[in-house]
């Protein structure tokens, strides 16, 4: 549905054009981080009209720039004895609601840019977990694929003796993302016990023997189903039956996989950065838990999935198109699980003409600017990645809980609370779109219902 508050808001006024060209000024090289800034400014337009204490506050200006950003360098020894180096960073964008929350990324691609935009995202997806959580985002350069569990050791104490100075349980607690999962936790966390002698929940993500939580590891990918079960029952309709794409085959493109066939759905496709198969049967779960094994304990690559199962289809990744194949196949549902901007105008324009009127982010924007215009502009149900993948900040948030009080949920009451707050969040997105007149936008929606809630706290705190 589009609405009078969604036209003018595409159209581009006046102030989000001077706004935003302010801030590419001044962020002239950080084109993820922009992209992330003008969605919510777009967004949050109508807002400031009703709020005037927000201009007043400047609350734009002030929640657009971290409160803190660290760069550090991370020498190490790989298994040659050879010396490397590596960047490190962390953004502690806003703790106006709680602690900086949020992952530690090891990937190549790791800049500046891309860690702001996910700071700058997580400030709203942790206001919506309604949870007392700030936004932050940090990680480093380096590339664990390929690398012996000494050499990930080695990096990961080495990073970790210069984050320990700005870490602590009420302060900030990072969490794993993209290249940081429960290994590379593990050896972090031993490093920050040794070099501070304390035992607290500075980092998220821990195994169950040493203050984990259960559903952690599900809980992105379950969050994001349930979420797209909450938009499907606003049509009066279930998973049951439906044809669903899932892209990535990692930890949250696993577990979405999992619910979606607990719910009565087929997921068709998976992917990695080699290719993506298409295996027309559906991954059900004896398949689910190959895939599980092939990525978790081998660290292997999707297309051995086609050699396992004879009648999927293996498809090489190719650059020189303009578009992804995958988001090509014929389905009712998709759930982009990899990384950033990997859904396009193309794939959009694709996905909506093979039948897709489902798309539930449990990447971290997943879709370019256009794609998500395409998708708001068909009026399918469309929930973005602050709303949709909020599932796994909040069972971080449920691991703080626990870890303060010596605690231990069980798992069947984490993914009680887990489903209650993915419902929670559905409701603050349709009632904030439907009250800044945007009804059915999911994206307006979470945007507004995040933003009030950390600007009311900021103004609450004076000019600091």
């Amino acid at each position: 549905m589009t609405t009078t508050c969604c036209t003018s808001a595409r159209a581009g006024s006046q102030f989000v054009k001077d706004f935003m060209g302010t801030l590419t000024a001044a962020n002239p090289h950080e084109p993820e981080f922009l992209q992330a800034a003008q969605e919510v400014v777009t967004s949050v337009e109508a807002v400031m009209e009703k709020k005037p204490q927000y201009l007043q506050g400047n609350i734009l200006g002030r929640i657009v720039e971290p409160e803190r950003a660290f760069q550090f360098r991370v020498p190490w020894v790989n298994d040659a004895g050879e010396v490397k180096v590596n960047r490190g960073y962390r953004i502690e964008f806003n703790s106006a609601i709680g602690p900086y929350k949020g992952g530690l990324r090891f990937h190549p691609t790791v800049n500046l840019s891309i860690l702001k935009f996910l700071g700058f995202e997580q400030v709203f997806k942790n206001s919506l977990t309604t949870l007392p959580m700030g936004g932050g985002k940090g990680g480093a350069d380096f590339n664990p694929k390929g690398k012996s569990d000494g050499e990930v050791m080695r990096f990961c104490q080495s990073f970790m003796s210069e984050l320990f100075r700005h870490i602590g349980p009420d302060t900030d607690v990072p969490a794993g993302d993209i290249g940081v999962g429960s290994r590379e936790i593990g050896y972090m966390f031993g490093e920050y016990k040794k070099i501070t002698n304390t035992f607290v929940g500075i980092l998220t993500g821990r195994g169950l023997e040493w203050g984990g939580s259960l559903i952690r590891p599900e809980a992105t990918g379950y969050g994001c189903v349930y979420f797209a079960a909450d938009m499907l029952a606003t049509r009066g309709e279930t998973f049951e039956g439906k044809t669903c794409l899932v892209s990535g085959s990692g930890n949250v493109a696993q577990y979405t996989v999992e619910k979606i066939n607990d719910l009565g759905g087929k997921v068709v496709t998976l992917s990695d950065s080699g290719g993506w198969i298409f295996d027309g049967d559906g991954v059900d779960a004896e398949k689910l838990d190959w895939v599980m094994h092939l990525k978790n304990n081998h660290r292997g690559r999707i297309e051995e999935y086609a050699q396992q199962f004879p009648n999927a289809e293996f498809h090489s990744r190719n650059d020189s198109l303009d578009h992804n194949p995958m988001w090509s196949v014929k389905a009712d549902c998709a759930f982009p699980s990899a990384t950033q901007n990997e859904i396009n105008a193309v794939d959009a324009t694709n996905l909506l003409g093979n039948g897709v009127y489902l798309v539930s982010e449990g990447a971290n924007m997943p879709s370019t600017a256009i794609a998500q215009d395409t998708f708001v502009d068909a009026g399918i149900l469309y929930g973005p990645a602050k709303a949709a993948n909020a599932g796994g900040v909040a069972v971080s948030g449920f691991e703080m809980a626990q870890a303060s009080q010596r605690l231990y949920w069980t798992r069947d009451e984490v993914d009680a609370r887990l489903r209650i707050i993915m419902s929670s969040i559905h409701t603050q997105c349709v009632d904030a779109a439907k009250e800044f007149g945007c009804e059915g936008n999911y994206v307006h929606g979470a945007n507004i219902a995040g933003f009030v809630k950390v600007a009311d706290a900021m103004i609450a705190q004076g000019i600091v």
